[in-house]
């Protein structure tokens, strides 16, 4: 079970009162067994410096493949850190409790990795050495944003580590007498991929460039090739190469050896290319204070003033999280890989005048939850960001005749369900971001809902078009669990695929209707309405039912992913988030659906709302059974539902009781239940500390942000359309006495996107 914020404070001075004993009775090695909660590194010294605010480590305990990125710039192609883990997109990458480093690598995507890198010091260099990894100890490394250092104790080798977004910096110190070298892994398994046919050839005496492939998953159906460069500022003396590494030595004396490495999914041409714009010089320190103040940019659009300091400094983590882990594909010149049709090819982004390209093109998971995340946090703060990533699924849809839901390598994943990018593209219309082809965008999204698109096909189901059940749904207005057909994919449960299917058709409705497109409304509307034919009356729950009409027996309303995607019926009965009123008729009324909703968080809060505090945990048939979980997507926005039933009261106690026992702690094994998931539970964090949310997603015309009490006493947003946005809380409590904006009392607990976009002071005023 999580503690409380409370709880996690009392721990973390308990263990700092151990800390200074054991440290005084010379046993560390006890310390550094036992201890998962980090100390001092949450409260820092320069108050000016948002970067410093930023804990890098959290939740590293239970860290999967992408999550960590503490080198990184936003959406970096290069994301440099160690490895500790790598076998596996989950429980990989950096993980905290694991005291040996396996490589450096500088790939950290959805379904990609690659160019793992170790210094070593040999005794002698005849050979690659198979006994390379070493351990490390925490209390001499250094994380920050921007920069990360470690001792390899092994080697006695200090590692720094920076990079910009495509090129990765490294600066080693040799401190033993030993051989300088550097092994080069080139096959091999590393985090979700098996590397292959790798490649490394010496260019001349301080340069070489090198290939690897990364094999297909059974999420990225294709092979992806990753092109490198790699430049030293000491001479190569010699280098060898065997089936799974190369290994270059270094010649000369000098102890301190810098590294660059450039990476390209295109062509070793545009790897150089990369590195020569972004990387033409050798100022280490440079490179770091340069990729802080590119965070402290994005980050700052934000200012928070509180007394809890430890707060502040888990709410620019969320932030930071927010946009963190998707990823660039392409190259500054624009090129980038398009696996999307038969054969590869390198395609090319449109250029702007100056030879920049138009916008940049990404890898992705999922945006299945983005409607209660993202679109709310990069529609009020990050337009420029989000209308960058509409451009490149747009792109994806010009190249491949589909707009993905979650792309990898330049090719469609099929990752979840559904048509997630739908209210993904609604939302930023209906918020005004729109410099790109809307008509496209819409053709797109139409395809997409139809039997050509990709509400067909279930979670990786490459190949056919069955899983995702979509042809019953439109015949008879719910999908059959089972499909009659059998088994194509991830994730067939037909219940919430119903439900899933009827919001992201009320959200294209949206758009139609904004459009113009009135025929297309109606029918998008009527389709919104198929939730209600898995909703079984007799139990009071949405219920799985065959192809039929029969229920689901037995039925068990806790019972996970039996018809229920990633979830159980009692969290996805409230799938329900454009028709709210309806629901709750079918369950009796309001008060009816208040009270089975309340005793549902009731019983959550025992266990801090989330199955467990990792994925892998939450997935335990035992675990998930918990009736509300904050720790995955599909039942985030319940704490909402109560303000929409009629009591907000509600909506401002249990989102208190969210922020601090869910997304409170400030730890390396505390922070998202370890199912981020690129963004997602970063951001909805953001926004249920800032008190606003969007139950729909923002998709409907002049979006509403829906209020509750803000945990901060002072907040100001800086909007990038030059007006500025304060969000005030006055009073001591939790709950709303009345709400002000600008001077003018607001009769309601929500307010439009207009409205906040002009600007103003939004004050909360607050009682016990």
């Amino acid at each position: 079970m999580q503690l409380s914020t409370n709880g996690r404070l009392e721990i973390m001075a308990i263990y700092k009162a151990r800390f200074l004993i054991i440290y005084f009775m010379g046993f560390l090695s006890l310390l550094m067994t036992s201890c998962v909660v980090d100390y001092d590194t949450a409260l820092h010294a320069d108050d000016s410096s948002i970067c410093d605010k930023v804990y890098p480590l959290l939740d590293t305990n239970n860290s999967r493949w992408f999550y960590f990125g503490s080198t990184m710039r936003p959406f970096g192609m290069v994301s440099l850190t160690p490895d500790t883990q790598i076998g596996g997109a989950w429980g990989s990458g950096y993980r905290y409790l694991t005291d040996t480093i396996k490589g450096f690598s500088h790939i950290h995507a959805w379904q990609m990795s690659g160019i793992s890198v170790m210094p070593i010091a040999p005794d002698e260099h005849l050979s690659i050495p198979d006994d390379y990894f070493s351990s490390f100890d925490h209390e001499e490394e250094l994380v920050e944003v921007g920069y990360h250092k470690v001792n390899l104790q092994k080697h006695d080798i200090d590692v720094e580590l920076a990079s910009t977004e495509r090129v990765g910096f490294h600066r080693y110190n040799f401190k033993s007498n030993k051989t300088k070298a550097i092994r080069i892994q080139t096959a091999g398994l590393l985090g979700p991929c098996v590397v292959k046919d790798g490649t490394l050839k010496k260019v001349d005496d301080y340069t070489l460039h090198g290939s690897i492939i990364n094999n297909p998953t059974i999420r990225r159906p294709k092979e992806l090739e990753i092109h490198f460069i790699i430049k030293l500022d000491q001479k190569i003396d010699t280098t060898f190469a065997n089936d799974v590494a190369s290994m270059i030595v270094l010649a000369g004396d000098e102890n301190l050896v810098n590294m660059k490495v450039g990476v390209s999914y295109t062509s070793i041409d545009n790897a150089l290319l990369n590195l020569e714009t972004e990387l033409p010089h050798w100022n280490f320190e440079k490179v770091i204070n340069d990729t802080k103040e590119v965070w402290e940019g994005l980050l700052g659009r934000v200012k928070v003033e509180d007394e809890d300091s430890i707060q502040v400094s888990r709410f620019y983590t969320d932030l930071w999280h927010s946009l963190h882990g998707r990823k660039l594909i392409n190259d500054v010149n624009g090129a980038y890989p398009d696996n999307t049709q038969e054969e590869f090819r390198i395609g090319q982004i449109p250029l702007e005048s100056d030879g920049k390209p138009m916008h940049n093109h990404y890898n992705s998971d999922s945006f299945w939850g983005a409607q209660w995340t993202l679109n709310t946090l990069w529609g009020l703060i990050y337009p420029d960001v989000y209308n960058d990533f509409l451009s490149s699924l747009l792109l994806y849809y010009k190249d491949g005749a589909l707009i993905p839901r979650g792309p990898s390598g330049g090719n469609y994943t099929y990752v979840m369900t559904g048509a997630s990018s739908t209210p993904f593209i609604v939302s930023a219309y209906q918020k005004g971001i729109r410099d790109y082809d809307v008509e496209l965008a819409y053709k797109g999204l139409v395809k997409n809902h139809n039997l050509d698109g990709i509400m067909t096909k279930a979670g990786y189901e490459h190949q056919t078009k069955f899983g995702g059940g979509l042809s019953y749904y439109l015949e008879n207005g719910y999908v059959p669990h089972p499909i009659p057909e059998g088994k194509f994919g991830f994730h067939q449960d037909g219940a919430s695929l119903t439900m899933e299917y009827a919001y992201q058709d009320w959200a294209l409705g949206q758009l139609a209707k904004a459009l113009g497109k009135e025929k297309d409304y109606k029918e998008y509307e009527k389709r919104s309405k198929n939730f209600a034919n898995v909703f079984d009356a007799s139990s009071g729950w949405m219920r799985p039912r065959d192809i039929n009409g029969k229920w689901k027996e037995p039925f068990d309303p806790y019972e996970y992913q039996h018809g229920f995607n990633e979830s159980n019926a009692a969290q996805s009965t409230w799938f329900v988030p454009h028709a709210l009123d309806n629901l709750a008729d079918l369950m009796g009324g309001k008060d009816m659906a208040v009270e089975k909703l309340n005793r549902q968080f009731e019983i959550s809060e025992r266990i801090d709302f989330t199955s467990g505090d990792s994925h892998q945990k939450g997935e335990d048939p035992t675990r998930a059974r918990v009736p509300i979980n904050y720790g995955n997507q599909p039942s985030i926005q319940t704490a909402f539902i109560f303000s929409h039933l009629g009591r907000p009261d509600l909506t401002q106690y249990w989102t208190a009781k969210i922020r601090e026992q869910t997304f409170g702690g400030l730890g390396t094994n505390t922070g998202y239940s370890g199912d981020e998931d690129q963004g997602l539970m970063g951001a909805l964090a953001v926004l249920m500390k800032l008190g606003v949310f969007q139950m729909t997603g923002g998709v409907e015309a002049d979006p509403k942000y829906e209020l509750t009490t803000p945990l901060f006493d002072e907040v100001t947003i800086n909007l990038q359309n030059g007006n500025q946005l304060s969000i005030t809380k006055v009073g001591h409590g939790q709950y709303i006495d009345k709400i002000e904006f600008s001077g003018v009392e607001e009769t309601v607990f929500s307010i439009t996107h207009s409205k906040i976009m002009k600007g103003g002071n939004l004050i909360f005023h607050v009682k016990e």
